[in-house]
């Protein structure tokens, strides 16, 4: 199969939710994959899924993006078969809940490296080979959680707060070069994220209809091409992220609070 016909796109968790949704609407769309999740032998499933599907090529990467190698390991493994990455889509992330002081400090300190440092680390390593092309879109999933403080969740709003603020700092700097920068900043979204973090029986949730991962995939996917900034989907959502800003902080700090909390 001669892949250089088709734009590449590098994936990050994209075993399930929005990953998964963003890999079949790429796929759909023509572009070959790079698919990269620590769920080897359900990658392995996907990657067989898509390929015959689409009739695209399909590269899957097994890798735990907690450990500080990985993204150097992706970056070597696919300059040495020659597939260079046209889209670079970091969607890999996770969350945990519950007071700071009684939670799992490894936990909070492998989703430092996954949400935070290995996107930053692939978007360097991907970006410079960008740059050299002037040609390139990156995709960095951020969240709702980015425009507040989160008590309960601490560390996770905190990891997405510094994705939004990179993404659009490094999207100004990248004006004029040919390549565009776009977060997405998506509300609750019904996928196994809520049961991982254990927020399945948190008050937000239970009030609140959660979009679904496709369709935030879908929106994600087009606000890429469009070459949009920030993306934010759903009405409330984009609501919310503008009337915070009008709040006083520490008020917004105390309704974050009282939604998170399992009652």
């Amino acid at each position: 199969m001669n892949i250089k016909c088709r734009e590449t796109v590098l994936i990050t968790g994209s075993a399930s939710g929005i990953g998964y949704q963003l890999a079949r609407i790429f796929a759909h769309e023509n572009y070959n994959l790079v698919l990269v999740d620590r769920l080897g032998e359900k990658l392995q499933i996907i990657a067989v899924e898509l390929a015959q599907e689409f009739g695209i090529f399909v590269k899957p990467i097994t890798k735990d993006l907690s450990i500080s190698t990985s993204p150097e390991e992706i970056f070597t493994e696919l300059q040495q078969v020659g597939i260079k990455v046209d889209i670079l889509v970091n969607n890999a992330g996770f969350g945990n809940h519950g007071l700071f002081y009684e939670t799992n400090l490894n936990t909070e300190l492998e989703m430092l490296q996954v949400n935070l440092v290995c996107l930053t680390h692939l978007t360097k390593l991907f970006l410079r080979e960008m740059v050299k092309k002037r040609h390139g879109k990156i995709l960095n999933v951020a969240s709702a959680a980015a425009f507040q403080p989160g008590p309960l969740m601490a560390v996770y709003f905190a990891t997405k707060a510094y994705v939004l603020s990179f993404s659009e700092a490094i999207a100004n700097e990248l004006e004029g070069t040919g390549i565009t920068v776009t977060v997405l900043c998506p509300g609750s979204t019904a996928s196994a994220f809520h049961e991982r973090t254990g927020m399945a029986d948190s008050k937000l949730l239970k009030r609140k209809k959660m979009m679904d991962a496709e369709t935030v995939a879908q929106i994600g996917y087009d606000g890429l091409i469009q070459g949009k900034t920030i993306i934010i989907p759903g009405f409330v959502n984009k609501l919310m992220a503008k009337c915070i800003r009008f709040i006083p902080r520490k008020m917004v700090t105390k309704i974050v609070r009282s939604m998170q909390e399992n009652k």
